[in-house]
């Protein structure tokens, strides 16, 4: 167009927008993604993850930590360490001492869902899945107290032996309702966090229950 060429822009008009190129913005790491890294360090990256909510449920305090990045692989390991503890032997002995494994893992699981479901139904602001983590997360005491109980069981089943069990088990009952409490107080509407916590308390308290009562075959 003709007359074009001659058209200036006055020096006090703005110039609105980025006109310049920033140096050195842009590093190598903007491009990485974790479908280039090696699986030995996804691996590590993923035990490193669950090492940390370990460390969580081992000192709870009011913190998201275990609902930023949560997994189901710590619920998992601890589901099926319990389980296989709890096991009272062979598939096919009608004389187990303990549940199947397949009742253990199947009370966990379920009491992790219903329990998850009314958190949400009495207005809960956190995801499903992150629910599932934390309960999954805070059975590590139990499972814990599982261990020291089998180990107390060799020495034998005697009053003694009873009232050390009774102890781990009830300090460790404590330890997993207060952590998941913990974990899950902020999520919850002020006026309805006894009806959170109740069905909480009676999840551990079943597992517990279980634990206590487990004699070997």
């Amino acid at each position: 167009f003709p007359g074009l060429a001659d058209v200036s822009i006055p020096q006090d008009i703005p110039v609105e927008g980025e006109i310049t190129v920033p140096v050195g913005s842009h590093s190598p790491d903007e491009d990485y993604s974790t479908l280039d890294e090696p699986v030995k360090d996804t691996i590590m990256r993923d035990l490193k993850a669950v090492g940390k909510k370990f460390v969580h449920v081992m000192y709870p305090k009011k913190s998201s930590a275990l609902l930023r990045d949560w997994d189901l692989w710590g619920p998992l390991v601890l589901c099926v360490s319990l389980a296989l503890m709890l096991q009272g032997g062979s598939a096919d002995s009608k004389d187990d001492g303990g549940p199947q494994f397949a009742e253990v893992f199947v009370i966990i699981w379920f009491g992790a869902v219903v329990i998850t479901l009314n958190s949400k139904l009495l207005g809960g602001t956190i995801s499903f899945f992150q629910s599932l983590c934390v309960l999954g997360y805070c059975v590590m005491p139990l499972t814990v107290a599982m261990l020291v109980c089998r180990l107390v069981l060799l020495a034998g089943a005697g009053t003694v032996s009873f009232i050390i069990r009774l102890i781990v088990v009830g300090a460790m009952f404590g330890w997993s309702t207060l952590a998941s409490t913990a974990f899950l107080a902020d999520s919850q509407p002020p006026n309805r966090k006894a009806l959170v916590v109740y069905p909480i308390f009676l999840f551990y308290f079943v597992i517990s229950w279980m634990i206590l009562t487990f004699t070997p075959q």
